[in-house]
């Protein structure tokens, strides 16, 4: 885990802690994950910092091996977590893709706000979190990732992305040393 900094003006992105993604099984126990994402973004928010929730309320077109029914999704499918206790101030998108920049005015919004770094986590860390993380790393993003404030339907695929992947796109740390480090 290496965080030296965080830039003066960074963003916390909260990749689909939503009820419908965090009703399949985890490899690790969501109730922490759950804790450590609400600390980060109560943290982010007594600084005044950007707080962007992310949720899921649909599927790219295209076959896949994997897409599973192409059914309409229940109701609640995309409402947030109460753990993450929603703000008016936070800045909610919706997305239909893995990652949180692919046709939503996520990069618009960073931009005008003077964002430089953000500061990723989520389910599931191979897919949702691990793309978003690549296009802010493409982006010019200075990127963290809060890697014990994520996790993963498969416990190989979450290792893989945090040891292989994340130390490429920029750096790891667990969700204490980024609070304490953003309330210096």
């Amino acid at each position: 885990m290496t965080i030296t900094t965080l830039d003066p003006k960074t963003a916390v992105i909260v990749i689909d802690l939503v009820k419908g993604v965090l009703s399949y099984p985890t490899a690790h126990p969501v109730d922490g994950v759950l804790a450590r994402a609400a600390a980060l973004v109560a943290a982010f928010r007594r600084r005044g910092l950007p707080v962007v929730l992310v949720n899921v309320t649909g599927r790219p077109p295209g076959r896949t091996e994997q897409s599973g029914s192409s059914g309409t999704l229940p109701a609640d499918w995309a409402e947030f977590v109460p753990e993450l206790d929603q703000q008016p101030t936070d800045h909610i998108v919706s997305k239909q893709s893995w990652g949180a920049f692919t046709n939503t005015d996520l990069e618009a919004y960073l931009r005008q706000r003077g964002v430089t770094q953000v500061v990723i986590l989520g389910v599931a860390t191979s897919i949702g979190v691990e793309s978003t993380a690549r296009f802010a790393h493409e982006l010019g993003f200075n990127v963290t990732l809060a890697i014990d404030a994520m996790t993963d339907t498969s416990a190989e695929a979450h290792a893989h992305s945090v040891e292989r992947i994340f130390p490429r796109l920029g750096e790891t740390s667990a969700a204490r040393d980024i609070i304490d480090l953003l309330m210096r």
